[in-house]
């Protein structure tokens, strides 16, 4: 068996990303890890996130981004070799596309977390390695109780969902995430990896490029100071518990902290009974904080959305001592502030028309 690295040296799948980007920066800002983004800067906004963590780290030499995609098993194997823990944030991630294309979403989700999975396990270095799982492999929750009250649905046992709620892998990226979830918990079980799962309800905050099909929160508040009207599937009293990507990251560092507890664990995360809102209450929050009214339409629900998720963050607060900080309110401004320094950095110019497109190619190099 290969030393452990004797340094912090994080590898970031999807590293630009929201979440990565946030990640990376925690780790710039309050570490000495060298880090080692692996993104193949497809989605949209990604290269200014990339852009913003290279102005942030001030020794080049921390660093290091490689250019490629988690279905190239032999770029990823050689990305692990050196990692002492790995995050994997890279994945498609909308209901809709999975749908339109159920392989390109198998093949991202669930075989390239196992091409990940499999370079950890070759590596012999056992490095820690954590996955963001989706709250979506509970299904549509349709056995769940509810009431109407006001603007809002209520759960009559008042509980949000832990983790011995039955999976229930609702739509192709309900399977492919799930499918995922459970490869990281059994590489645990069987090659003694020291993995994490997190479950996770709606993340929020800056660096965050929200649309219909992912980043609602992000995309509500934009479509509302660019006076865009938007779509609410459903009639907008559907219930979420709404997370801080601050909050999360910290609950990112604590989980690695206490590795000899959390490994082999899953955990659910999201911001809880405090944090959650409906749709329409969310519009209510941004008219407050910005004076802007939001337009929007309704339509007919989409299969597979669940009128009520909460989460119970229990497990993880009992052993780790996590709870989130941020509220609803606070992380709609935070949001909004991080839009206004964007628009004075780029000439007032909207965002959905600066937004790189995809790229057609993925270059395999490193840069």
């Amino acid at each position: 068996m290969k030393k452990p690295v004797s340094f912090r040296s994080a590898l970031v799948f999807g590293g630009a990303g929201f979440v990565g980007s946030n990640w990376v920066h925690h780790l710039l800002r309050e570490t000495d890890a060298r880090i080692h983004i692996f993104d193949n800067l497809s989605r949209r906004g990604v290269h200014q996130n990339l852009e913003w963590l290279r102005r942030e780290c001030t020794d080049s030499g921390r660093l290091k981004v490689t250019i490629g995609d988690v279905r190239d098993a032999g770029l990823v194997e050689r990305a692990v070799q050196n990692a002492s823990e790995i995050y994997n944030f890279a994945a498609q991630v909308a209901v809709t596309s999975s749908v339109a294309d159920p392989k390109a979403d198998f093949e991202i989700n669930a075989l390239g977390t196992l091409n990940i999975l499999e370079a950890a396990r070759k590596s012999g270095r056992q490095p820690f390695l954590l996955f963001t799982s989706t709250n979506k492999v509970y299904g549509d929750l349709s056995s769940k109780q509810l009431v109407l009250a006001g603007n809002r649905y209520c759960a009559l046992d008042e509980k949000g969902v832990n983790e011995s709620q039955p999976l229930d892998l609702y739509s192709p990226y309900g399977c492919s995430k799930g499918a995922a979830d459970q490869y990281v918990h059994d590489y645990s079980r069987m090659f003694a990896l020291p993995t994490v799962v997190f479950r996770m309800s709606c993340i929020a905050g800056p660096q965050q490029f929200g649309n219909e099909d992912q980043g609602w929160v992000a995309h509500f508040l934009y479509s509302a100071l660019e006076n865009k009207p938007l779509t609410i599937y459903g009639d907008g009293r559907q219930v979420r518990d709404v997370l801080s990507v601050k909050d999360l990251v910290l609950a990112f560092e604590k989980v690695r902290a206490q590795v000899e507890k959390t490994a082999g664990q899953i955990y659910n995360v999201g911001g809880g009974i405090r944090n959650s809102v409906s749709l329409l209450e969310v519009i209510d929050i941004i008219q407050q904080i910005t004076g802007k009214r939001l337009h929007y339409s309704l339509q007919r629900p989409r299969p597979g959305d669940q009128l009520f998720y909460v989460t119970d963050f229990d497990k993880l607060t009992n052993h780790t001592g996590w709870k989130p900080k941020i509220s609803v309110s606070q992380n709609i401004e935070m949001i909004w502030n991080w839009w206004k320094e964007r628009r004075v950095a780029t000439e007032v110019i909207p965002i959905s028309r600066r937004l790189e497109p995809a790229l057609e190619q993925i270059p395999e190099a490193a840069s």
